[in-house]
Parts: structure tokens; sequence; C-alpha cells
């Protein structure tokens, strides 16, 4: 092989490459102004002044002068500045790592700044940008550059960028001038203002007791701007006053192994005291612990009460300052709101935009409204560490962090603090008479059609009208029949919440159906065609070994196919379309049926399940009823035994003969249920759930307390510090 060209070579950027990771890499405008708003944080200013500037430049093109439209966009700060080498080894230099390597800042503030890349993207405010940054001693650098030389220069090493350093009197900082033509200009209308505003609003992290916090205020001022309400305006960015005006809050640390110490805290009513909560708060595979966490939750009820105390406590308009009604109230309120994640009180985008529901509380609350909060009703702060510590690194682009198992950890706690709040809300509007109490179906069903109260009112006003016997009579018949024909309708209504009741059941448990049917499905798919193609080769050749072949991989299709046959017969109790009438039944049955539905989760989770007792005691009733109760009771065990990594998880359940009664002792070894929402009888509410993922309808055991109570039976938890203790007993 003849050699034709050797040599070693540098990668020589393209003049645009500074474009690319500066104006093409950033979101967009309010990012740009963010990012130079971060930098004067690092050079340890104490003020920043972003200042929009409509200015009128006249040139003469041809002989003749014409006026030109352009914005000055001016970010100056007085922090210390930069000298002349600061600015031709780093400022100069892209993606430098000065600041990864520093980490601190001389005042001992943590960067903000690590990839290097953020003050390039100014070009995308303007096409001109002129720095003048001056030291503490009195040196000002000087630099100017015009964006546009980086499209026209093939490499970036052929851009020639003049600075200068001269002495001077003025004060130390660092100005940042960019000016745009009238499309910049443009770019800034009233809506678009009123979003930065709302930006640096949102920047700087609203300073709470457990965030300490050194000064740092941003002005915001406009000049001669044809902008409605902005022509000439000043102002200093503060936090949104509703967000002191919360219903609740729940705030506190989560320590790097889960621990937390937090307070939850109540202003619906007066003379509510304070909580302390303190849990542990446990993580699952592709998930990781993300150092230690500053949290601070406000939630705001929507209904119209909870709108009207909080224009009670104050709520004003941010920018006029007047006082709000109920309908510019509520529309405050979907405009302030979201999660934000923060890092030394900077707020990083899009963590907290309305639009952005990172947490997906929306579609928690679509299934199960009663107690999820929306991210419409939240205000809330998560503080995290450097990234050296948490490990959550930010994307170059600057649109949120990078999704490893330490961001999905930082989802999980966050959830699971969001839980504990929502868990007290959901039991505290049942009280005040804003949640959905819960009544028993059926002595709901039984008081609708309940006549006996009626027949003692009109048995009283026939006698008071002087009525005779025949009359009475005859108006009881009427009012017997009519009781008669409800409670036909009564009993079609308890048929119908049974089958209800049973397709929720079967939802439930659809995810046991994909997992344990994909197997036989999975073979289907990969075997057949196998099986075709060596039968298509027979028919040319016979070969004894081939047919043994075709006849081992029909035979597997066989058991594969039972297995399918034998998972849909697994769902057959809770898919009868029609109760049927009450019929004696052997109670266990429906306790194995529901078993067999999860035996293969039980068997991959390593359950220990214990059936002990008298094992034939019969009940008349209706078994499905009990297939939906039982259904219902151990998918809930099962979640929380794999969710908690129980050591040797068990289930015991024990059948007891109590003359012509029976009554059965659930237990598990799981994490339990907490004491006072059995004292409150909280877990039976429909929509109360302490699940923090998709699957917390809060519906399994209400749905099987109803189930049981069909039959005369009742469900109750009973506290313990072992598990979870559920005791089924028939009444009578």
């Amino acid at each position: 092989m003849n050699k034709i060209n050797t040599g070693t070579y540098t990668i020589r950027p393209a003049g645009r490459h500074i474009l690319t990771i500066g104006k093409d890499l950033i979101k967009d405008n309010y990012a740009a102004i963010i990012e130079l708003v971060k930098n004067a944080y690092d050079a340890d200013a104490n003020e920043v002044d972003i200042i929009f500037k409509s200015i009128i430049e006249k040139k003469t093109i041809n002989g003749q002068i014409k006026e030109q439209k352009k914005i000055v966009i001016k970010i100056a700060d007085d922090g210390h500045g930069m000298d002349f080498n600061t600015v031709i080894d780093k400022w100069m230099v892209p993606s430098t790592d000065d600041k990864l390597i520093r980490k601190i800042s001389p005042r001992g503030r943590v960067m903000q700044g690590r990839k290097g890349v953020g003050r390039y993207a100014a070009a995308i405010l303007g096409d001109e940008l002129l720095v003048q940054s001056t030291t503490p001693i009195g040196e000002e650098t000087v630099l100017y550059i015009d964006w546009n030389i980086f499209e026209q220069e093939k490499y970036l090493e052929d851009v020639e960028i003049l600075i200068e350093t001269f002495k001077t009197s003025k004060k130390q900082g660092t100005v940042f001038e960019i000016t745009g033509d009238e499309s910049k200009l443009e770019d800034w209308k009233k809506d678009e203002i009123d979003k930065l505003i709302f930006e640096l609003k949102k920047l700087i992290a609203f300073e709470t007791k457990n965030i300490k916090k050194d000064k740092f205020d941003i002005y915001f001022e406009t000049i001669n701007l044809p902008v409605e309400r902005y022509a000439n305006f000043k102002d200093k960015i503060e936090p949104f006053p509703i967000v002191e005006l919360y219903d609740y809050r729940i705030s506190g640390l989560v320590y790097p192994d889960g621990t937390t110490k937090l307070q939850y805290e109540n202003r619906v009513i007066g003379g509510i005291p304070d909580e302390k909560i303190s849990i542990k708060i446990e993580l699952e595979e592709g998930e990781s612990f993300c150092g230690p966490l500053k949290i601070d939750f406000r939630v705001f009820d929507r209904d119209p009460e909870a709108i009207e105390g909080l224009i009670n406590r104050g709520l004003k308009d941010p920018i006029t300052g007047k006082s709000l009604g109920k309908r510019d109230a509520r529309n405050l309120l979907s405009k302030y709101n979201g999660i934000g994640i923060y890092r030394e009180g900077f707020r990083i985008r899009p963590y907290g935009d309305t639009d952005f529901d990172w947490l997906l509380l929306d579609k928690q609350r679509v299934q199960n409204p009663s107690q999820k909060i929306g991210s419409d009703q939240v205000i809330g702060f998560v503080f995290i560490a450097p990234e050296e510590i948490s490990l959550l690194e930010e994307k170059s682009a600057r649109d949120g962090l990078k999704e490893n198992k330490y961001y999905y950890g930082l989802i999980k706690l966050v959830k699971s603090i969001l839980a504990q709040l929502e868990q007290r809300r959901f039991k505290f509007r049942l009280k005040i008479g804003r949640g959905r109490k819960k009544r028993n179906l059926e002595e709901t069903i039984n008081s609708l059609f309940d006549f006996s109260e009626l027949k003692n009112d009109v048995t009283k006003e026939l006698d008071r009208l002087g009525a005779g016997l025949p009359e009475k009579e005859k108006v009881n018949k009427l009012i017997a029949r009519k009781e008669e024909e409800n409670n036909k309708a009564a009993e079609i209504l308890r048929d119908t919440i049974a089958q209800y009741q049973g397709h929720v059941t079967l939802g439930k448990i659809v995810n046991v159906v994909l997992h344990e049917g994909r197997k036989p499905i999975s073979f289907f798919k990969n075997q057949i065609p196998v099986i075709k193609e060596w039968s298509t080769e027979l028919t040319l050749s016979f070969e004894s070994n081939k047919l043994n072949k075709i006849i081992n991989r029909i035979d597997e299709v066989t058991n594969q196919s039972e297995n399918l046959v034998n998972l849909f017969g697994k769902l057959d109790p809770l898919a009868a379309k029609k109760r049927g009438h009450r019929k004696e039944f052997i109670v266990r049955k429906s306790i194995d049926s529901a078993l067999n539905v999860f035996s293969g989760q039980i068997a991959s989770d390593s359950i220990d399940v214990i059936l002990t007792g008298v094992l034939d005691v019969k009940f008349i009733g209706w078994e499905s009823d009990f297939n939906i109760a039982f259904t219902n009771i151990l998918e809930n065990s099962i979640y929380w035994l794999s969710k908690s990594r129980t050591y040797k998880p068990k289930i015991e359940i024990h059948i007891e003969k109590i003359g012509n009664l029976f009554k059965i002792d659930y237990k598990d070894n799981g994490p339990g249920i907490d004491e006072s929402l059995i004292e409150d009888n909280l877990i039976f509410e429909p929509g109360f759930t302490t699940k923090t993922d998709e699957s917390g309808t809060g519906l399994g055991l209400s749905i099987a307390g109803e189930a049981l109570e069909r039959n005369n039976c009742e469900l109750k938890a009973v506290f313990s510090q072992f598990g979870a203790h559920f005791i089924i007993q028939s009444k009578s």
C-alpha cells in the first residue's frame, strides 16, 4: 500500500462554532438573560441591573439620513470584575473548566456556571456585544464583538477581537451591553416582558427559614420602550406575594439516606398546631439518593371558599398592587405555580414552569382527584446540592437535568414528601366538609328505598284527618307496593355496583395479566415462524431429527397455550356479568382464587403465604363479592411488600369459625398502616391512598369493604407494629 499523505492535525472549529454553542444551544431569550444574571452572581455581585432601552440610530445611506430603531439591553453588576488576563485566558476560552475547578467564588458562593459557554448566549439577544469590566484596583478591560463576523470567517481562529485595558475611576463591576436591530426590539412585546419578569421572580428562590441566602438584588428597568405599561418602568424583582398566602405547607430537610425532618402547616382555619414529621423514604431499582435536599411546598385549595380565604389573607395583583376578585385570584393562581428545582438559590429551568409538569401531578390527579394535588395548586421549591455531591447534572442546553438514576431518585423523594401533605390535607378536608365524605353504600341504598318513616308520617296524617281503617289500609298497600318495586330496583343497583367494582378490580390487576401473558405470546410470535420453516424443509427432504424438533416445539406451544388459558381462567371470578343469587360457598375458595391471580408475583417476590385455621368454613352470600374483596386486599399487600423490600415477606391468613359466624385474620409483615389513618377510618375512604406512584387510585380497600358489606360482613383494620392487619368477619 503506497502512502499518499501523513501527519498529525488539530481540530479547527469553524467560525460559526461559537454561535452553535451560544445562541443555537440556548433555549430562548429569557435563558440568555438568566445566564448573564448568574454570571453576575458568580462575580460576587450584590446587585445586578437589567436595562432595556429603545434608541433611534441615524445613518447616512446613499447620501440620505435614515433612522433605524434599535434595542440596547444592558446587564450591569457590581461584582469583582475581570482583569485583562481573566478576559483573554478564561472569558475568551469556550468551554473553559475554570469555574468547574474553582467551584467557589472569592466570597464563598457556589459557582452557577460550570459549562463555560453561558456568556455566548448573549448572541441570541442582539448582533453586537460590548463588555466593560472593572476590577477593584481601577483597571477597565473593554472588548467589542460583532457576532456576524463568526458567520463570515471560515475558522474560529480567524476571528480577531480587539481587547483593551485602561486605568479608570469607575466602580468595580461588569457591564454587558447588547445592541439589536428592530427585529430584536420586536421580540419584546408586553407578554414577553411579563414572561421575563416572571422568569426573574422565579429565578431567585423565595427565602424560607431553611434557606440562607446572601444579598443579591435584581432590578429591571425600561427606557423609552414602545410597549404598553413598560415604556418607562423600574422595579426590584421580588418573590410573588401569593407564596406567603398558602393553605397548607410542608417544608424541611431530606438527608442523604432518605430520612427526613419535616414540618406540616395548615392555615385554612386558625388554631391548628404545626406537626413534626419524620419518615424514611425507600428507593427502588433504577433510583439513587441524590445528596441532601431542602424542600418547601405551599399548596392552595381552589374551591370557592378557599379562593375567598386567599383574598381575605391579602392577595393582590403582583404588578398593580390592587385587590383581586375571585376570578382574577383563580387566574393568578393558575399563572404562578409549579415546583421548581433550585441550586444555591437559583432555579434550574424548566422546573417550575407552569406548563412543565415534571412530577406528572396532573396525571395522578385525574386518576385520584379526591386526594392528589394538581400542578396548578402548588408553589414549591426543591433545593439540591452541587453537582459533585448530588450527581444531578445540568444539560449543556440549560433545558433541565440529565435523566439518570439520581434524577429518578429525586422524583421519588419529592413525590413521597408531597404525599405526606396530600394525606393530611385529604383528612382535614373530610373533617370540615370540603371533601367527599364516604357513606356506607349499603346504608345509602337502604335509606333511599326504606319507606318505614314515610308509613309512620302518613298514618299520623291520616289519623289527624280522621280517615277510617279502609282508607289507611289502602294507602299502606300503595306504599307497600311501591316499596316492593323499589326494593327490586335496589337489588339491580347492588348488582350493577358489584359488576362495576369487579371491572375496576380487573383494571387494577391488568399489569399482572400483561406480565404473565407476555411470555406465551412472545413464544408464539417467535416459534411459530420457525415451525413453519422446518415444516417446509421437511416436505422437501424428510429428516427424523427435524421432525422431532417440530414435535418438541408443538408440545411447548400446547404448554404455553394452557398457560394462557389458565391466566384468563384466573380472571373469570372477577369478570362475571351477573352475580346471580346468594348461595353457599367455601370461603377458602375465594382466598385461593385471589392468590391464584397473583401466583406469579408471589413467587417472583418470594412471598411466603400461610393459610391456617378452619379451612372448610362455608358462607351463604355472593362468592364474586368475596373474590373482589380478597383480590383488592392481596393486591395492596403485595404492592407494599415489594416496595418496602421486606426481609422474608409473608402473608398470614387464619380462618376461625365462631358458632354460625366466621372471622378471618389477615396479616402481612410489610411497612404497615399509620395508627392515625386507622383511628380515622381514612384508609377506607374512596380516593385515599398512601401510594406515591400512578397505581395509587385509593379505591382498593374501599371496594373491598363495600363488597363485604353487601354480604353483611365487615372489613376493619387493626393497628400493628409488625405490618398490616385486617379482620374480616360476618355480622350475623
